[in-house]
């Protein structure tokens, strides 16, 4: 599983006061803790207005990049930023991320062609989210005739079909499914990816459903996720379902991270 570490978001209320009164300490030790937990991805989102996003997203990448050599993850919703904020990470990372809506894929799919930047890919367009997962399938198929168009490799894309809130869904997550199983037969090196605690919202008991949602969407193919990696349940969560999947020789990842205390009663 590829774990993009969630945490260095301007919209916790606790990173959004750090990001306010400049504590980089605050900043630095999140994305060291985040490194060791053992986040691939280290996702940067500064959530300020518009004027200072990339002066703010500088400064994160920066502070960041002292503590760790983990890549990048940009996170901006303003897709022009990425041409100026790609320039501050000292090895490629991941943009977070592009869509059909408007220009968007013709401003970054050419900005990462010739380049090992991976991107996250949302599956909606200008009608908005699918509601079911033949039109997430028909937006999946346009993003796919313009990666190829611009010759990125479908292992560079880490695709997320938009969970939306289980409370409000009539099918649980069987769209979903259907539309990872499907991403998954037709293009195997493609990533599957996204943020496992929005499926939660408005429920009690928000993390065990999180993680249960990781476990059937892992099931179906998701193999990238952005996540808390400091949550050391889902972690555990994570390295198990892989071992039961057959994905983990010998469950040799899940005894060693255990080793590594990454999961289980903290010791």
């Amino acid at each position: 599983m590829i774990i993009i570490g969630e945490k260095i978001n301007g919209t916790i209320p606790s990173v959004g006061k750090a990001i306010a009164a400049k504590d980089a300490d605050f900043i630095r030790n999140l994305a060291k803790v985040q490194a060791e937990a053992g986040a691939n991805f280290i996702d940067v989102c500064a959530s300020v207005e518009d004027s200072l996003e990339l002066e703010t997203l500088k400064w994160l990448i920066d502070l960041v990049q002292e503590v760790t050599d983990t890549p990048i993850a940009i996170d901006s919703p303003n897709v022009r930023i990425f041409a100026e904020a790609i320039k501050y990470c000292n090895k490629p990372g991941l943009i977070n991320s592009v869509s059909m809506e408007g220009d968007k894929v013709e401003v970054v799919f050419p900005l990462i062609a010739d380049t090992k930047w991976e991107c996250a890919a949302l599956l909606c367009d200008d009608t908005g989210i699918p509601q079911n997962a033949e039109k997430s399938l028909e937006v999946f198929t346009s993003l796919m005739k313009k990666a190829k168009e611009y010759n990125i490799d479908p292992s560079r894309l880490h695709i997320d079909p938009l969970v939306q809130m289980l409370c409000t869904s009539e099918v649980g997550i069987n769209n979903v499914v259907e539309v990872i199983k499907e991403i998954k037969a037709q293009y195997p090196t493609i990533h599957i990816t996204g943020g496992a605690s929005n499926i939660s919202y408005n429920l009690p008991a928000r993390k065990l459903v999180n993680q249960a949602f990781i476990v059937l969407a892992m099931n179906a193919g998701m193999d990238s996720a952005i996540i808390d990696p400091l949550n050391r349940d889902m972690m555990g969560m994570i390295y198990a379902t892989e071992a039961l999947l057959g994905e983990d020789e010998y469950c040799m990842e899940y005894i060693g991270a255990y080793r590594e205390d990454k999961f289980g009663v903290k010791k």
